[in-house]
């Protein structure tokens, strides 16, 4: 009885040829450079200037002035976001924003996670009122919510998240960071090793920022490789592209 209900789907599938037998393939990964040493394909201003932003010697150079960001074209959930970077001034500021609004706000910042980019000299330029040397956290990598963002820290400094381990180089030094972005959780690797992280991000699709914040810093690969979708839709954590 068994064999005479299977003989339809059987007879079917002697039909077909040998690659419709074959279970098709998953989705083939690969990175993609969001920076062609080129020129400012891939990416939009959103409210920096004509001179900030330019490509020399297949290097991406920000001039730090005015403060503000560009942002990806595109929209990104999940993903492995692979970025070398490196100030060029004592004290640098700068960053790379993920899962942004980019919508500027009061400090010509948008909302989103920001993964920090902070030349080695910053607590020591930028001392606290007392006159002391601001907290060695802020120059290597922390991740944070920036405009209104919320996550929960893995090695919390107040609302933020501080890389256990110090592992930037300074001014004219290149670095290295692997960003691992998946379902509002985000591991970031710095020159070699996974040192950092953050969870429960309140947005977890949005556009990648490159932050201009006062100092000059030169960028000479962003590569980004798209992993499956996730659970941001269901949540209501998404934007409406513009």
């Amino acid at each position: 009885m068994l064999l005479k209900r299977l003989l339809p789907a059987l007879a079917l599938f002697s039909s077909l040829t040998a690659d419709e037998k074959v279970t098709p393939a998953p989705p083939e990964f690969g990175f993609v450079n969001l920076f062609n040493g080129k020129d400012l394909t891939n990416w939009v201003d959103v409210n920096t200037s004509p001179d900030t932003w330019a490509v020399k010697d297949g290097l991406l150079v920000c001039s730090g002035k005015p403060i503000g960001v560009m942002r990806s074209e595109k929209l990104y959930e999940n993903f492995i976001l692979v970025v070398e970077w490196r100030h060029m001034e004592a004290g640098g500021n700068s960053g790379v924003f993920l899962w942004s609004d980019a919508k500027p706000s009061g400090n010509r910042l948008p909302k989103g996670m920001e993964v920090q980019m902070l030349e080695l000299e910053w607590p020591n330029i930028h001392k606290k009122r007392d006159g002391s040397p601001n907290h060695p956290g802020y120059v290597s990598g922390e991740l944070f919510g920036a405009g209104g963002m919320k996550a929960v820290p893995e090695n919390p400094r107040g609302s933020r998240s501080m890389s256990y381990e110090m592992r930037c180089k300074g001014k004219g030094e290149w670095n290295q960071y692997v960003i691992v972005a998946v379902d509002g959780t985000v591991k970031l690797s710095i020159n070699g090793k996974f040192v950092n992280g953050i969870r429960e991000a309140d947005l977890r699709k949005g556009y990648l920022c490159l932050e201009s914040e006062g100092a000059e810093i030169h960028f000479r690969k962003v590569q980004i490789m798209e992993l499956p979708t996730g659970r941001a839709k269901d949540l209501g954590m998404t934007l409406d592209k513009k």
